[in-house]
């Protein structure tokens, strides 16, 4: 891990996102703070155009983006056409759409229609990325849905963006999870997490319970490019509780 290979997870700030104006200011926050890349998702109804040009302003990359899968289905030229003029390499889904997540064999479907729409990226020299969130631990039949997702998609076209922090409320050690996506997996969402009046709740990297140390390990190990830190609740400022995780990071680089 390189400094210049973590990013902000632009969710985070997303109430500091809304119009082009905020965006503005928000991206040349996260560049005063040190990063030097963020992932699009969750902001307001901006062009393309002008994402890009602010980012450029601002002197960061964007490395990686969410978008929903409907839009991959109906909009796919469109969809590559953004990704292209971003210069952003990894094309990512937030979750499963709801009507896949109530069976095995939902889970099956998707992982295969998925699959399809990441060769067709491929042909772009893009890649489909899937972020999770627990639900997906949930068994059908003796597999959880991850299992599935897994074992079901086209290893080629199919990538994953695990978030640490629901993979461990999943019920899974983040580091053993990193591990069976081996070669599968640029991007990792970082996300703590701790435990406050008997409630779990996220926190900041390296404030919370996770262990850090062997997770940025696994990453190395398994050959992530791009470590993006996301918060999805902030107990304080969400810019201070970015850059609090940004300093605690910088003792794995």
């Amino acid at each position: 891990m390189k400094l210049s290979n973590i990013a902000v997870q632009l969710y985070t700030l997303r109430d500091y996102c809304k119009n082009e104006a905020d965006l503005e200011q928000t991206l040349r926050k996260v560049k005063d703070m040190g990063y030097e890349a963020v992932q699009v998702s969750g902001i307001g109804p901006i062009a393309p155009e002008t994402v890009k040009q602010l980012a450029d302003a601002a002197g960061l990359r964007i490395c990686a983006t969410h978008v929903s899968f409907e839009s991959l289905l109906d909009d796919f030229e469109n969809s590559v056409q953004k990704h292209k003029l971003w210069n952003c390499a990894y094309v990512g889904i937030g979750g499963i759409p709801e009507e896949y997540r109530s069976s095995g064999d939902g889970y099956a479907e998707f992982a295969r229609k998925a699959s399809e729409v990441g060769k067709r990226l491929k042909e772009h020299d893009l890649q489909f990325i899937y972020h999770n969130h627990q639900f997906e631990y949930q068994k059908y039949d003796g597999r959880t849905g991850m299992d599935i997702l897994r074992e079901e998609s086209d290893p080629s076209a199919f990538g994953f963006e695990l978030d640490t922090y629901w993979v461990h409320v999943g019920g899974v050690n983040p580091v053993e999870a990193i591990h069976q996506v081996k070669g599968r997996m640029g991007v990792i969402h970082l996300k703590d997490l701790e435990i406050i009046d008997r409630e779990q709740v996220f926190a900041e990297i390296g404030e919370g319970n996770l262990n850090f140390k062997a997770i940025i390990e696994a990453c190395r190990e398994t050959g992530v490019e791009w470590y993006v830190v996301e918060q999805d609740v902030c107990r304080r400022d969400p810019f201070e509780s970015l850059a609090i995780s940004l300093r605690n990071l910088k003792q794995y680089i």
